[in-house]
């Protein structure tokens, strides 16, 4: 018979040196808690209430036990967050890196995180400040890691530039769900729609806003994602490959 370690630091440890899956064996003829289960649950907490509701205490309830069972299992809260984005990592499709296409690549990468997040109102929160050591996560960072590599990009940018990435499309994320959420309060004044911020833009006085004023369809403009590959482009398309030595430029 297979023994897991009895520390929750032990399992979480296993976890992360095999492929994922719960290695405890059911104690009873009754559905056991597995690592599986709770992270289901904690993303059917967020999907229908959003992620300031996640809790320990909550995820216990929807599984119908108590705080003590799942800590058989997990560390603390910061174990659920790790799981959970391993979770949505375990969805990403990676390509095969391609020294042609590598900027479409990431991008197409960086779009499916994006929509992973979306799908849980305020999710991406979880990835954020997070060291991640789930397998299905760094699997994903050693893809788009190899992407940026194929591309002729130095390992230290191409290191600095996931990170770069990565916050912004975690925090991309963040706010899209905090306007979802706040249109759906219709009474709430700091929600605006495109006309009517245009038509404040406008409105300003001329004196002291003329640039915000003159240019307000230019403030305005674009769809969400319009400005997601905009953004990410800046990036990807600053990033520099090395230079020639200088042994091999001709002078001028």
């Amino acid at each position: 018979m297979l023994h897991m370690p009895s520390d929750p630091r032990q399992r979480r440890a296993a976890r992360h040196a095999q492929p994922s899956g719960d290695l405890a064996a059911p104690s009873s003829p009754k559905m056991p808690i597995t690592v599986d289960r709770i992270t289901d649950a904690a993303l059917q907490v967020v999907a229908t209430e959003g992620y300031d509701a996640l809790t320990i205490r909550r995820i216990a309830a929807v599984l119908g036990t108590g705080p003590s069972s799942l800590y058989a299992h997990i560390v603390n809260k910061d174990d659920i967050d790790d799981l959970l984005v391993g979770r949505l990592c375990s969805e990403i499709v990676l390509p095969e890196p391609d020294p042609a296409t590598w900027r479409t690549q990431i991008l197409d990468a960086y779009a499916q995180i994006r929509d992973q997040y979306l799908k849980y109102p305020g999710i991406s929160r979880a990835a954020l400040g997070m060291v991640p050591t789930n397998l299905d996560t760094l699997r994903v960072r050693e893809g788009l890691f190899a992407i940026l590599l194929a591309g002729g990009i130095e390992p230290q940018t191409a290191a600095w530039a996931l990170d770069a990435l990565s916050l912004y499309v975690s925090a991309y994320a963040l706010e899209q769900s905090l306007a979802r959420q706040r249109r759906k309060h219709p009474d709430d004044e700091w929600v605006l729609g495109h006309e009517e911020l245009l038509s404040r833009f406008t409105a300003l006085p001329a004196d002291t806003f003329p640039h915000t004023r003159r240019y307000a369809a230019e403030l305005t403009s674009g769809t969400g994602n319009d400005r997601f590959r905009f953004t990410l482009g800046l990036i990807i398309n600053n990033l520099s490959r090395p230079q020639p030595s200088s042994g091999t430029q001709h002078d001028r």
